[in-house]
């Protein structure tokens, strides 16, 4: 039985990537019935987007946001830095289906204002370079990560997530993070928003900020590389779904067959009723 949720939001799944979970994605994807779904940036990693990476799971979890377009779910993507590609594109609104920069809904009467959050990454503003230079570095960390998680794998040892043990140590880190939030916090308490929705940092989180001018309830989705991360909003709640493999084993019953690229793309131009040669 599918899981009924009002809203989900889904970000840094940096599909294309060698880090992204996107099988362990899928099976969620699979598990629920959302009404919204909101994509919070980084779904697609056009950085480091390397075909060998692209498996078959890759391709399921665009045919399964496919279906739930064609099912009547709406789903916004919002663009974020990975996938800044798509700006070009913003404001473009296909039946069920929208990219934009920012997104602003009523949520049973609260104002709600979700953006990825690399607006406010000073190094993303002004050394470009060395956030790719990072990114690369990063995909190495996770490379590493994986190799080593197979061996445990095979000894029947729990997994490890190198990075996010560095993110929770390094008092830098730590610091990053904490500046991000009380940042954006700020600026969506001086906007009147009840709730502010963010990416990026990895770093899945629900929490009160406070100022003297007032309060926020702020949220982080996390992502689909380390925390396997999602919000979920149901029942007038927000809460954080983690992913849990035990719980979502037999998601995978139906086995579909593995779509290639020329067929993907024939597909979505039938779900979307485009016309590819226009008169």
């Amino acid at each position: 039985m599918k899981r009924k949720i009002k809203i989900v939001v889904i970000s840094d799944t940096h599909l294309g990537t060698i880090g992204s979970r996107a099988e362990e994605l899928h099976r969620y994807l699979k598990s629920i019935n959302p009404e919204k779904i909101i994509l919070n940036g980084d779904i697609i990693d056009i950085w480091q987007f390397s075909k060998r990476h692209w498996n078959k799971y890759h391709t399921k979890v665009i045919k399964q946001l496919l279906k739930f377009i064609s099912n009547g779910t709406d789903v916004h993507y919002v663009v974020g830095n990975h996938d800044e590609s798509f700006r070009r594109f913003l404001n473009l609104e296909l039946d069920g289906f929208k990219i934009t920069n920012k997104l602003k809904l009523d949520i049973d009467g609260k104002k709600a204002w979700f953006f990825h959050g690399d607006v406010f990454d000073v190094t993303m503003q002004h050394s470009r370079w060395i956030t790719r230079l990072g990114g690369f570095s990063y995909d190495a960390l996770i490379f590493l990560n994986s190799s080593v998680n197979r061996i445990l794998g095979v000894l029947g040892r729990d997994k490890l997530s190198f990075s996010k043990t560095i993110k929770n140590k390094v008092k830098a880190a730590v610091a990053y993070i904490n500046k991000f939030e009380d940042t954006v916090g700020e600026i969506a308490i001086r906007n009147g928003y009840d709730y502010v929705v963010c990416g990026h940092i990895h770093q899945p989180c629900i929490k009160t900020i406070k100022n003297k001018n007032g309060a926020v309830e702020y949220l982080n989705s996390g992502d689909w590389i380390e925390n396997l991360t999602a919000l979920e909003y149901h029942d007038k709640t927000w809460k954080i779904f983690e992913y849990d493999s035990s719980s979502l084993k037999n998601q995978e019953s139906e086995e579909e067959a593995y779509k290639d690229a020329k067929e993907l793309f024939s597909e979505l131009v039938s779900d979307f009723n485009l016309d590819t040669n226009p008169k």
